[in-house]
């Protein structure tokens, strides 16, 4: 697959965003996320330098081999830079489980969801059904003792029960605020692919942009 046109001998690049070049990558071109290690390092989760990973992949800028992994077609020699790059993200940027993250979202076309319009709302934990329709339920937390006055004047004590409705909130706070800092460790990891395959200057059909996805689109 070519993007590049010809005007007057000169090679026009096709402009995409960082999240359309990793779509493009790995959902179109089938690019496969390898994670090579260091002879000498085995530790889980290990980053490599996006210098580390190009001069392994692309041997001090000579062509890309393409088509290894790609089904029935070739795969395109800036999708193996671009998932080489992604597979380069640093341990402070979540390193190997980061990189796994971004290609899998990019091969679904997704965004992380942020849970947009989520708010906590207090529910019952106990839901009970009858022939008046749906209602909360309640457990006996204690007991106490009351005083119950009789037709006369003689009055009785009694032990009643104490009744609450457990409550929570849905969904939880922490679960919004979770979603929401995976986003953006995600933006953030978005953003190094960005500036690396900027910098390197590899790629040779396709030109990435400045442009991201929105930073923090909750806050409106």
């Amino acid at each position: 697959m070519s993007f590049h046109g010809r005007v007057s001998g000169t090679r026009i690049k096709r402009a995409l965003g960082v999240q359309a070049a990793l779509e493009w990558a790995f959902r179109i071109e089938q690019a496969q996320l390898e994670l090579p290690l260091p002879k000498d390092v085995t530790e889980e989760g290990f980053g490599f330098g996006l210098e580390y990973v190009l001069l392994q992949r692309a041997a001090l800028g000579c062509k890309i081999d393409g088509g290894q992994h790609k089904i029935g077609g070739y795969t395109h020699e800036d999708a193996e830079v671009i998932a080489a790059t992604v597979a380069g993200i640093p341990d402070s940027l979540g390193g190997k489980r980061m990189a796994i993250r971004v290609a899998e979202l990019a091969r679904a076309g997704l965004t992380p969801d942020w849970m947009p319009g989520a708010v906590p709302r207090c529910v019952p934990t106990i839901v009970k059904q009858n022939q008046h329709g749906t209602h909360a339920g309640a457990i006996v937390v204690g007991t106490e003792r009351v005083c119950v006055r009789g037709p006369g004047a003689r009055a009785t004590w009694k032990t009643v029960d104490i009744l609450a409705c457990p409550v929570t909130f849905s969904p939880h706070p922490q679960q919004i605020d979770a979603a929401r800092r995976g986003y953006d460790d995600w933006w953030q990891a978005l953003g190094w692919v960005r500036e690396g395959l900027i910098a390197g200057g590899m790629l040779r059909e396709v030109e990435v942009t400045v442009a991201m996805p929105k930073a923090r689109p909750w806050l409106r």
